[in-house]
Protein backbone atom coordinates (compact mmCIF):
# COMPACT_ATOMS: atom_id res chain seq x y z
CA UNK A 1 0.00 0.00 0.00
CA UNK A 2 1.46 2.96 -1.17
CA UNK A 3 1.97 6.07 1.42
CA UNK A 4 -0.39 8.72 0.92
CA UNK A 5 1.31 12.04 0.39
CA UNK A 6 1.26 14.68 -1.70
CA UNK A 7 3.36 13.25 -4.84
CA UNK A 8 5.64 15.32 -6.56
CA UNK A 9 4.14 15.10 -10.62
CA UNK A 10 4.40 18.33 -11.85
CA UNK A 11 7.12 20.10 -14.14
CA UNK A 12 8.20 23.18 -15.65
CA UNK A 13 5.67 23.44 -18.14
CA UNK A 14 2.48 22.53 -15.77
CA UNK A 15 4.32 24.90 -13.13
CA UNK A 16 4.33 27.77 -16.04
CA UNK A 17 0.97 27.07 -17.21
CA UNK A 18 -0.74 27.16 -13.76
CA UNK A 19 1.29 30.98 -13.01
CA UNK A 20 -0.32 32.39 -16.40
CA UNK A 21 -3.35 30.34 -16.34
CA UNK A 22 -4.27 31.49 -12.92
CA UNK A 23 -3.35 35.41 -13.74
CA UNK A 24 -5.19 35.41 -16.98
CA UNK A 25 -9.07 35.67 -15.93
CA UNK A 26 -11.31 38.28 -16.71
CA UNK A 27 -9.84 41.48 -16.10
CA UNK A 28 -7.69 41.69 -19.58
CA UNK A 29 -10.98 42.00 -21.06
CA UNK A 30 -12.79 44.14 -19.13
CA UNK A 31 -10.84 46.75 -16.59
CA UNK A 32 -9.32 48.63 -19.45
CA UNK A 33 -13.06 50.19 -20.33
CA UNK A 34 -13.03 51.52 -16.33
CA UNK A 35 -9.86 52.80 -16.54
CA UNK A 36 -9.96 54.29 -19.35
CA UNK A 37 -12.82 56.67 -17.95
CA UNK A 38 -10.46 57.21 -14.68
CA UNK A 39 -7.79 57.97 -16.36
CA UNK A 40 -8.66 59.67 -19.91
CA UNK A 41 -5.97 58.38 -22.73
CA UNK A 42 -4.00 55.91 -24.44
CA UNK A 43 -1.00 56.71 -22.67
CA UNK A 44 -1.77 57.09 -19.16
CA UNK A 45 -3.68 53.14 -19.85
CA UNK A 46 -0.73 51.51 -21.50
CA UNK A 47 1.63 52.99 -18.65
CA UNK A 48 -0.45 51.34 -15.84
CA UNK A 49 -0.22 48.24 -17.82
CA UNK A 50 3.77 48.63 -17.99
CA UNK A 51 3.79 48.87 -14.43
CA UNK A 52 1.58 46.62 -13.34
CA UNK A 53 3.97 44.10 -15.19
CA UNK A 54 7.15 45.89 -13.71
CA UNK A 55 6.28 45.15 -10.24
CA UNK A 56 4.28 41.72 -10.93
CA UNK A 57 7.51 40.83 -12.28
CA UNK A 58 9.51 41.85 -9.61
CA UNK A 59 7.77 40.34 -6.92
CA UNK A 60 8.28 37.08 -9.14
CA UNK A 61 12.06 37.50 -9.29
CA UNK A 62 12.28 38.45 -5.75
CA UNK A 63 9.80 35.39 -4.70
CA UNK A 64 11.50 32.46 -6.31
CA UNK A 65 14.51 33.00 -3.09
CA UNK A 66 11.97 32.31 -0.95
CA UNK A 67 10.64 29.26 -2.56
CA UNK A 68 13.25 27.77 -3.35
CA UNK A 69 14.56 27.97 0.51
CA UNK A 70 10.93 26.51 1.38
CA UNK A 71 9.73 24.02 -0.95
CA UNK A 72 6.42 23.19 0.97
CA UNK A 73 2.76 23.19 0.84
CA UNK A 74 1.53 26.06 1.39
CA UNK A 75 4.05 28.67 0.09
CA UNK A 76 3.92 31.82 0.59
CA UNK A 77 1.68 30.95 3.87
CA UNK A 78 5.18 29.04 5.02
CA UNK A 79 7.21 32.39 4.07
CA UNK A 80 5.24 34.49 6.05
CA UNK A 81 5.89 32.27 9.18
CA UNK A 82 9.55 31.52 9.03
CA UNK A 83 9.95 35.39 8.65
CA UNK A 84 7.56 36.63 11.08
CA UNK A 85 5.91 33.71 13.38
CA UNK A 86 2.50 31.83 13.33
CA UNK A 87 0.11 34.94 14.15
CA UNK A 88 1.87 36.61 10.73
CA UNK A 89 0.95 33.32 8.44
CA UNK A 90 -2.33 32.95 9.93
CA UNK A 91 -3.66 36.50 8.92
CA UNK A 92 -2.72 35.59 5.71
CA UNK A 93 -4.05 32.51 5.48
CA UNK A 94 -7.12 33.58 7.64
CA UNK A 95 -6.84 36.45 4.54
CA UNK A 96 -6.42 34.18 1.64
CA UNK A 97 -9.89 32.08 3.06
CA UNK A 98 -12.08 34.91 3.84
CA UNK A 99 -11.29 37.27 0.96
CA UNK A 100 -8.22 36.51 -1.19
CA UNK A 101 -8.41 33.51 -2.64
CA UNK A 102 -12.03 32.54 -2.12
CA UNK A 103 -13.29 36.29 -3.34
CA UNK A 104 -10.94 35.76 -6.75
CA UNK A 105 -12.86 32.45 -7.36
CA UNK A 106 -16.25 33.83 -6.68
CA UNK A 107 -15.10 37.20 -8.92
CA UNK A 108 -13.78 34.62 -12.18
CA UNK A 109 -16.93 32.68 -11.47
CA UNK A 110 -19.26 35.35 -11.57
CA UNK A 111 -17.47 36.56 -14.94
CA UNK A 112 -17.85 33.24 -16.51
CA UNK A 113 -21.47 33.47 -16.11
CA UNK A 114 -21.93 36.61 -16.84
CA UNK A 115 -20.52 35.94 -20.74
CA UNK A 116 -22.52 32.39 -20.59
CA UNK A 117 -25.11 34.72 -20.32
CA UNK A 118 -24.41 36.36 -23.72
CA UNK A 119 -25.93 32.88 -25.03
CA UNK A 120 -28.41 32.97 -22.73
CA UNK A 121 -30.17 35.81 -21.76
CA UNK A 122 -32.18 34.28 -19.13
CA UNK A 123 -29.10 33.59 -16.94
CA UNK A 124 -29.05 37.32 -15.54
CA UNK A 125 -32.63 38.44 -16.09
CA UNK A 126 -34.38 35.56 -14.06
CA UNK A 127 -34.26 35.23 -10.87
CA UNK A 128 -35.32 32.18 -8.02
CA UNK A 129 -36.95 34.19 -4.73
CA UNK A 130 -36.15 31.97 -1.77
CA UNK A 131 -38.31 33.66 0.60
CA UNK A 132 -38.39 37.99 1.30
CA UNK A 133 -35.32 39.48 0.18
CA UNK A 134 -33.44 36.72 -1.12
CA UNK A 135 -33.53 36.24 -4.73
CA UNK A 136 -30.59 34.18 -5.94
CA UNK A 137 -30.18 34.77 -10.39
CA UNK A 138 -29.51 32.06 -12.71
CA UNK A 139 -26.34 33.23 -13.35
CA UNK A 140 -25.21 32.57 -9.59
CA UNK A 141 -26.07 29.96 -9.50
CA UNK A 142 -24.39 29.15 -12.85
CA UNK A 143 -21.08 30.40 -11.22
CA UNK A 144 -21.30 28.24 -7.95
CA UNK A 145 -21.99 25.22 -10.08
CA UNK A 146 -18.73 25.87 -12.09
CA UNK A 147 -16.97 26.29 -8.30
CA UNK A 148 -18.70 22.74 -7.57
CA UNK A 149 -17.49 21.14 -10.55
CA UNK A 150 -14.26 22.57 -10.74
CA UNK A 151 -13.82 21.67 -7.11
CA UNK A 152 -15.25 17.89 -8.13
CA UNK A 153 -12.71 17.26 -10.58
CA UNK A 154 -9.62 18.40 -8.60
CA UNK A 155 -10.52 16.56 -5.85
CA UNK A 156 -10.04 13.59 -8.03
CA UNK A 157 -6.77 14.07 -8.27
CA UNK A 158 -3.95 16.38 -9.08
CA UNK A 159 -3.70 14.38 -12.62
CA UNK A 160 -7.16 16.01 -13.15
CA UNK A 161 -6.51 19.52 -12.41
CA UNK A 162 -3.24 19.31 -14.64
CA UNK A 163 -5.15 18.23 -17.89
CA UNK A 164 -7.75 21.38 -17.34
CA UNK A 165 -5.03 23.62 -17.03
CA UNK A 166 -3.28 22.70 -19.89
CA UNK A 167 -5.87 22.51 -22.23
CA UNK A 168 -7.82 25.85 -21.08
CA UNK A 169 -4.15 27.85 -20.87
CA UNK A 170 -3.17 26.89 -24.13
CA UNK A 171 -6.39 27.75 -25.64
CA UNK A 172 -6.51 31.26 -24.43
CA UNK A 173 -2.79 31.98 -25.37
CA UNK A 174 -3.56 30.93 -28.66
CA UNK A 175 -6.60 32.92 -28.66
CA UNK A 176 -5.11 35.58 -27.16
CA UNK A 177 -1.94 35.69 -29.59
CA UNK A 178 -4.36 35.90 -31.98
CA UNK A 179 -6.41 38.40 -30.98
CA UNK A 180 -3.14 40.54 -30.73
CA UNK A 181 -1.85 39.75 -34.30
CA UNK A 182 -5.71 40.59 -36.15
CA UNK A 183 -6.17 43.66 -34.29
CA UNK A 184 -2.90 45.41 -34.74
CA UNK A 185 -2.62 44.16 -38.59
CA UNK A 186 -5.99 45.47 -39.23
CA UNK A 187 -5.86 48.80 -36.43
CA UNK A 188 -2.10 50.06 -36.96
CA UNK A 189 -1.81 53.50 -38.96
CA UNK A 190 -5.95 53.86 -38.85
CA UNK A 191 -7.80 56.44 -38.33
CA UNK A 192 -9.05 55.17 -34.66
CA UNK A 193 -5.13 54.33 -33.71
CA UNK A 194 -4.36 58.31 -35.03
CA UNK A 195 -6.56 59.91 -32.95
CA UNK A 196 -5.94 58.02 -30.19
CA UNK A 197 -2.74 58.66 -29.78
CA UNK A 198 -2.83 62.47 -31.02
CA UNK A 199 -2.88 64.03 -27.42
CA UNK A 200 -0.99 60.64 -25.63
CA UNK A 201 -1.11 62.57 -22.04
CA UNK A 202 -4.14 64.19 -21.64
CA UNK A 203 -5.62 62.82 -18.23
CA UNK A 204 -8.58 63.31 -16.84
CA UNK A 205 -11.79 61.51 -15.56
CA UNK A 206 -14.95 61.05 -17.76
CA UNK A 207 -18.54 60.90 -16.86
CA UNK A 208 -22.24 60.11 -17.94
CA UNK A 209 -24.88 62.65 -16.70
CA UNK A 210 -28.37 62.18 -18.01
CA UNK A 211 -26.20 61.05 -21.74
CA UNK A 212 -23.98 63.71 -21.55
CA UNK A 213 -20.11 63.39 -21.31
CA UNK A 214 -18.39 65.24 -19.12
CA UNK A 215 -14.50 65.51 -19.32
CA UNK A 216 -12.90 66.74 -16.04
CA UNK A 217 -8.67 67.07 -16.33
CA UNK A 218 -6.19 66.88 -14.04
CA UNK A 219 -2.87 66.79 -13.06
CA UNK A 220 0.01 67.21 -10.74
CA UNK A 221 -1.19 65.42 -7.10
CA UNK A 222 -4.85 65.00 -8.55
CA UNK A 223 -3.04 62.55 -11.25
CA UNK A 224 -0.87 61.20 -8.73
CA UNK A 225 -3.88 59.80 -6.90
CA UNK A 226 -5.84 58.91 -9.82
CA UNK A 227 -3.37 57.15 -11.27
CA UNK A 228 -2.50 54.85 -7.93
CA UNK A 229 -6.55 54.16 -7.59
CA UNK A 230 -6.77 53.15 -10.73
CA UNK A 231 -3.84 50.49 -11.18
CA UNK A 232 -5.80 47.89 -8.85
CA UNK A 233 -7.91 46.98 -11.91
CA UNK A 234 -4.73 46.10 -13.99
CA UNK A 235 -3.17 44.41 -10.47
CA UNK A 236 -6.23 42.16 -9.78
CA UNK A 237 -5.65 41.23 -13.69
CA UNK A 238 -2.37 40.07 -12.55
CA UNK A 239 -2.74 38.64 -9.61
CA UNK A 240 -2.71 34.91 -8.39
CA UNK A 241 0.64 34.59 -10.22
CA UNK A 242 2.08 33.24 -6.59
CA UNK A 243 -0.13 30.28 -6.63
CA UNK A 244 2.34 27.86 -7.82
CA UNK A 245 3.85 28.37 -4.91
CA UNK A 246 1.11 26.51 -2.83
CA UNK A 247 1.94 23.52 -3.91
CA UNK A 248 5.41 22.96 -4.03
CA UNK A 249 5.15 20.03 -2.43
CA UNK A 250 3.70 18.39 -5.90
CA UNK A 251 6.39 20.03 -8.24
CA UNK A 252 9.71 18.04 -9.26
CA UNK A 253 12.74 19.90 -8.47
CA UNK A 254 11.03 22.86 -7.08
CA UNK A 255 13.90 24.71 -5.70
CA UNK A 256 14.60 24.93 -9.59
CA UNK A 257 11.24 25.03 -11.62
CA UNK A 258 9.18 27.15 -8.97
CA UNK A 259 11.68 30.19 -9.44
CA UNK A 260 11.72 29.56 -13.26
CA UNK A 261 8.02 28.90 -13.59
CA UNK A 262 7.56 32.37 -11.58
CA UNK A 263 9.32 34.30 -13.82
CA UNK A 264 8.17 33.00 -17.13
CA UNK A 265 4.84 33.11 -16.25
CA UNK A 266 4.51 37.05 -15.26
CA UNK A 267 6.63 38.01 -18.00
CA UNK A 268 4.49 35.76 -20.65
CA UNK A 269 1.42 37.82 -18.91
CA UNK A 270 2.94 40.76 -18.81
CA UNK A 271 3.83 40.60 -22.66
CA UNK A 272 0.30 39.64 -23.63
CA UNK A 273 -1.34 42.22 -22.05
CA UNK A 274 0.37 44.85 -22.93
CA UNK A 275 -0.46 43.88 -26.34
CA UNK A 276 -3.90 43.56 -25.92
CA UNK A 277 -4.03 47.10 -24.71
CA UNK A 278 -2.13 48.23 -27.54
CA UNK A 279 -4.27 46.34 -30.04
CA UNK A 280 -7.98 47.50 -28.31
CA UNK A 281 -6.80 51.01 -28.70
CA UNK A 282 -5.56 50.33 -32.39
CA UNK A 283 -9.43 48.98 -33.19
CA UNK A 284 -11.90 51.36 -30.47
CA UNK A 285 -11.65 54.59 -30.12
CA UNK A 286 -11.15 55.60 -26.43
CA UNK A 287 -14.01 58.07 -25.65
CA UNK A 288 -17.03 56.48 -27.83
CA UNK A 289 -20.62 57.30 -27.71
CA UNK A 290 -22.57 56.00 -24.45
CA UNK A 291 -25.73 55.87 -25.94
CA UNK A 292 -24.25 53.88 -29.90
CA UNK A 293 -25.40 50.70 -30.44
CA UNK A 294 -22.28 49.37 -32.07
CA UNK A 295 -19.15 48.76 -30.55
CA UNK A 296 -17.45 50.90 -32.74
CA UNK A 297 -19.27 54.22 -31.84
CA UNK A 298 -19.47 52.77 -27.96
CA UNK A 299 -15.55 52.55 -28.07
CA UNK A 300 -13.23 51.26 -25.12
CA UNK A 301 -14.74 53.93 -22.56
CA UNK A 302 -18.57 53.13 -23.10
CA UNK A 303 -18.09 49.34 -24.09
CA UNK A 304 -21.18 47.56 -23.52
CA UNK A 305 -20.80 46.28 -19.45
CA UNK A 306 -17.13 47.42 -19.88
CA UNK A 307 -16.66 44.14 -22.44
CA UNK A 308 -13.97 46.06 -24.02
CA UNK A 309 -12.74 42.43 -25.47
CA UNK A 310 -16.05 41.67 -27.23
CA UNK A 311 -16.01 45.21 -28.43
CA UNK A 312 -12.25 45.04 -30.62
CA UNK A 313 -13.58 41.41 -31.76
CA UNK A 314 -16.98 43.02 -33.31
CA UNK A 315 -14.75 45.02 -35.22
CA UNK A 316 -12.39 42.15 -36.44
CA UNK A 317 -15.06 39.80 -36.74
CA UNK A 318 -17.91 41.38 -37.49
CA UNK A 319 -21.54 40.34 -35.99
CA UNK A 320 -19.61 37.25 -34.72
CA UNK A 321 -17.15 39.08 -32.74
CA UNK A 322 -19.05 39.20 -29.52
CA UNK A 323 -20.00 35.76 -29.49
CA UNK A 324 -16.30 34.39 -30.54
CA UNK A 325 -14.82 36.97 -27.40
CA UNK A 326 -17.76 35.29 -24.95
CA UNK A 327 -16.27 31.92 -25.92
CA UNK A 328 -12.60 33.12 -24.78
CA UNK A 329 -13.83 34.63 -22.39
CA UNK A 330 -15.65 31.45 -20.73
CA UNK A 331 -12.23 29.39 -21.67
CA UNK A 332 -10.20 32.15 -20.12
CA UNK A 333 -12.21 32.42 -16.67
CA UNK A 334 -13.04 28.79 -16.45
CA UNK A 335 -9.09 27.68 -16.49
CA UNK A 336 -8.40 30.35 -14.57
CA UNK A 337 -10.57 29.34 -11.68
CA UNK A 338 -9.31 25.45 -12.48
CA UNK A 339 -5.38 26.97 -10.97
CA UNK A 340 -7.19 28.99 -8.05
CA UNK A 341 -9.36 26.07 -7.18
CA UNK A 342 -6.45 23.74 -7.51
CA UNK A 343 -4.05 25.93 -5.98
CA UNK A 344 -6.19 27.18 -2.91
CA UNK A 345 -6.20 24.10 -0.98
CA UNK A 346 -2.88 23.25 -0.26
CA UNK A 347 -2.43 26.17 1.84
CA UNK A 348 -5.90 25.38 3.75
CA UNK A 349 -3.91 22.61 4.04
CA UNK A 350 -0.68 23.30 5.50
CA UNK A 351 -2.65 25.57 7.36
CA UNK A 352 -4.91 22.13 9.13
CA UNK A 353 -1.29 20.71 9.55
CA UNK A 354 -0.26 23.72 11.91
CA UNK A 355 -3.05 23.34 13.81
CA UNK A 356 -4.29 26.46 12.80
CA UNK A 357 -7.48 25.51 10.12
CA UNK A 358 -10.49 23.19 10.57
CA UNK A 359 -8.94 19.46 11.06
CA UNK A 360 -10.33 17.70 8.59
CA UNK A 361 -8.81 19.70 6.00
CA UNK A 362 -5.24 18.75 6.96
CA UNK A 363 -6.49 15.25 5.09
CA UNK A 364 -5.56 13.73 2.07
CA UNK A 365 -8.13 11.81 0.21
CA UNK A 366 -7.77 8.40 -2.21
CA UNK A 367 -6.00 10.29 -4.54
CA UNK A 368 -3.17 12.02 -2.70
CA UNK A 369 -5.14 15.61 -2.61
CA UNK A 370 -6.49 17.33 0.15
CA UNK A 371 -10.03 16.68 -0.61
CA UNK A 372 -11.94 18.26 2.80
CA UNK A 373 -9.84 21.37 1.73
CA UNK A 374 -11.32 21.74 -1.43
CA UNK A 375 -14.86 21.30 -0.44
CA UNK A 376 -14.12 24.22 2.47
CA UNK A 377 -12.96 26.66 -0.15
CA UNK A 378 -15.83 25.85 -2.75
CA UNK A 379 -18.51 26.34 -0.16
CA UNK A 380 -17.20 29.95 1.30
CA UNK A 381 -16.40 31.01 -2.42
CA UNK A 382 -19.99 29.75 -3.16
CA UNK A 383 -21.24 32.21 -0.36
CA UNK A 384 -19.19 34.74 -1.73
CA UNK A 385 -21.13 34.29 -5.39
CA UNK A 386 -24.07 35.41 -3.59
CA UNK A 387 -22.58 38.32 -1.23
CA UNK A 388 -20.58 40.36 -3.64
CA UNK A 389 -20.44 42.27 -7.32
CA UNK A 390 -17.58 41.63 -9.16
CA UNK A 391 -16.12 45.25 -9.00
CA UNK A 392 -16.43 45.47 -4.78
CA UNK A 393 -14.28 41.76 -4.59
CA UNK A 394 -11.93 43.13 -6.81
CA UNK A 395 -10.95 46.01 -5.17
CA UNK A 396 -11.13 44.41 -1.54
CA UNK A 397 -9.27 40.89 -2.56
CA UNK A 398 -6.52 42.88 -4.41
CA UNK A 399 -5.46 45.62 -1.79
CA UNK A 400 -5.14 42.69 1.01
CA UNK A 401 -3.10 40.37 -1.37
CA UNK A 402 -0.70 43.61 -1.89
CA UNK A 403 -0.44 44.07 1.82
CA UNK A 404 1.27 40.35 2.30
CA UNK A 405 2.90 40.40 -1.01
CA UNK A 406 4.73 43.54 0.80
CA UNK A 407 5.25 41.66 3.91
CA UNK A 408 6.28 38.23 1.88
CA UNK A 409 9.24 40.49 0.27
CA UNK A 410 10.11 41.75 3.61
CA UNK A 411 11.03 38.60 4.86
CA UNK A 412 13.56 38.05 2.31
CA UNK A 413 15.71 41.16 4.46
CA UNK A 414 14.24 39.53 7.65
CA UNK A 415 15.44 35.85 6.72
CA UNK A 416 18.99 37.20 5.24
CA UNK A 417 19.87 38.56 8.43
CA UNK A 418 18.21 36.10 10.71
CA UNK A 419 19.34 32.70 8.98
CA UNK A 420 22.22 34.25 6.42
CA UNK A 421 23.35 30.16 6.07
CA UNK A 422 20.26 28.91 4.73
CA UNK A 423 20.77 26.94 1.81
CA UNK A 424 19.18 29.36 -0.72
CA UNK A 425 19.42 27.03 -4.67
CA UNK A 426 18.23 30.89 -5.75
CA UNK A 427 19.06 34.30 -4.33
CA UNK A 428 16.55 36.89 -5.53
CA UNK A 429 17.60 38.92 -8.85
CA UNK A 430 18.81 42.27 -8.33
CA UNK A 431 18.72 42.35 -4.18
CA UNK A 432 17.98 44.47 -2.27
CA UNK A 433 17.39 46.97 -5.19
CA UNK A 434 14.37 45.35 -6.71
CA UNK A 435 12.61 43.95 -3.49
CA UNK A 436 13.29 47.68 -1.95
CA UNK A 437 11.53 49.28 -5.01
CA UNK A 438 8.63 46.38 -4.94
CA UNK A 439 7.97 47.81 -1.50
CA UNK A 440 8.01 51.48 -1.64
CA UNK A 441 5.99 51.21 -4.88
CA UNK A 442 3.26 49.13 -3.20
CA UNK A 443 3.03 50.57 -0.48
CA UNK A 444 2.26 53.91 -2.04
CA UNK A 445 -0.54 52.17 -4.32
CA UNK A 446 -1.95 51.10 -0.59
CA UNK A 447 -1.67 54.81 0.89
CA UNK A 448 -3.23 56.05 -2.43
CA UNK A 449 -5.93 53.38 -2.16
CA UNK A 450 -6.45 54.10 1.25
CA UNK A 451 -7.26 57.79 0.52
CA UNK A 452 -8.98 57.53 -2.37
CA UNK A 453 -10.91 54.58 -2.42
CA UNK A 454 -11.15 53.93 1.61
CA UNK A 455 -14.82 51.79 1.15
CA UNK A 456 -13.28 48.76 0.11
CA UNK A 457 -9.79 49.75 0.67
CA UNK A 458 -10.45 49.89 4.19
CA UNK A 459 -12.93 46.76 4.44
CA UNK A 460 -9.66 44.66 2.90
CA UNK A 461 -7.98 45.94 6.05
CA UNK A 462 -10.51 45.24 8.68
CA UNK A 463 -10.77 41.94 7.33
CA UNK A 464 -7.11 41.44 7.90
CA UNK A 465 -7.44 42.78 11.18
CA UNK A 466 -10.43 40.65 12.33
CA UNK A 467 -7.73 37.59 12.16
CA UNK A 468 -6.25 38.62 15.24
CA UNK A 469 -8.95 37.88 17.79
CA UNK A 470 -10.24 34.68 15.47
CA UNK A 471 -6.03 33.60 15.57
CA UNK A 472 -6.62 33.77 19.59
CA UNK A 473 -9.45 31.83 19.36
CA UNK A 474 -7.74 28.84 17.28
CA UNK A 475 -4.85 28.78 19.91
CA UNK A 476 -6.65 28.35 22.64
CA UNK A 477 -8.60 25.21 21.12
Amino acid sequence: MSENKLVRSLGLLDATLLVAGSMIGSGIFIVTSQMGRDVGSAGWILLLWLITGLITVMAALSYGELAGMMPNAGGQYVYIQRAYGKMMSFLYGWTVFTVIQTGVIAAVAVAFSKYTAVFFPGLKEEFINLGGWLNISYAQLLAIFSIVFLTFFNARGVQNGKLIQLVFTSAKLFALFGLIVLGLSIGLGSEVWNANFTDVWSAGKTTVTDGQISFESFSGVALAGALGSTIIFSLFSSDAWNNVTFIASEIRDPQRNIPRSLFLGTFIVTVIYILANVAYLALLPLQGDPNATDALGQGIMFASDDRVGAGAASVIFGPWGGAIMAILIMVSTFGCNNGLVLAGSRLFYAMSNDGLFFKKAGELNAFHVPGKALWIQCAWASVLCLSGKYGDLLEYSTFASLIFYMLTIGGIFILRKKEPLAERPYRAFGYPVIPTLYILLTSAICLDLLIYKPATAGLGLVIVLLGIPVYFVARRK
